[in-house]
């Protein structure tokens, strides 16, 4: 099982190192990466190309972290009758999928180790981890969204959500989350403000840029 982490680590890393905002703004002659923010992600994607360009890379680098979490399971056979211990090891696999998958999308070795801020490869791989919990982030990501028309706000307030929800549904509902998916879930809520901190910057400062609707 050890093995099995570092394995789909590496995996989930040169999965995660493919690009889809660099690719698909390719096919339309534009190098993502010296245009708009200059970030390769679906957000400026779409500034630059429109709705259709920018929702196909939401969706690719969405796959993208779900396949990164589920290979496990696809490759792995796991007995959910097995002691707590090991399926807390299966859960640990999993997540390394997904910690390689998100380290790649953000630090690929296709880009010189630059990249987006994998918002988007982190829901389609909580997707499998913790989906209540990203249900709930999905809709204050939209609520947040709707009324700053802030992106990168309405990406922080998902991730923060995510071990409060771990936190808070156990005491209100008969889920249960374990340590492994609480620590988890603060963990990524981490990385989510960290590769969002020269957005908070902007924002502290009211120069962050709003999603404006094109006419």
């Amino acid at each position: 099982m050890f093995a099995a982490i570092g394995i789909f680590f590496l995996l989930g890393y040169l999965l995660g190192s493919v690009n889809f905002a660099v690719l698909v703004a390719k096919k339309h002659g534009v190098d993502i990466l010296k245009e708009g923010s200059g970030n390769p992600g679906a957000t400026n994607v779409k500034r630059l190309l429109g709705k259709g360009p920018g929702n196909l890379v939401f969706a690719l680098d969405v796959l993208k972290g779900f396949v990164g979490a589920g290979l496990p399971f696809l490759l792995l056979r796991i007995d959910p009758n097995k002691p707590a211990i090991i399926n807390d090891l299966f859960f640990v696999v999993c997540v390394a999928g997904l910690v390689g998958t998100l380290l790649g999308h953000c630090f690929s070795c296709f880009l010189k180790f630059k990249g987006g801020k994998g918002v988007a490869s982190t829901i389609g791989g909580l997707l499998v981890l913790l989906p209540i919990p990203i249900v709930i982030g999905a809709a204050i990501w939209g609520v947040v969204f709707l009324l700053s028309r802030y992106v990168s706000l309405a990406s922080i307030a998902l991730g923060v959500s995510l071990p409060l929800s771990c936190w808070l549904l156990p005491l209100f509902t008969s889920l249960t989350f374990g340590q492994p998916q609480f620590w988890f879930a603060g963990a990524i809520a981490a990385f989510n403000v960290w590769t969002h901190r020269s957005n908070i910057g902007r924002l502290l400062n009211g120069t962050e840029n709003r999603f404006v609707k094109q006419a």
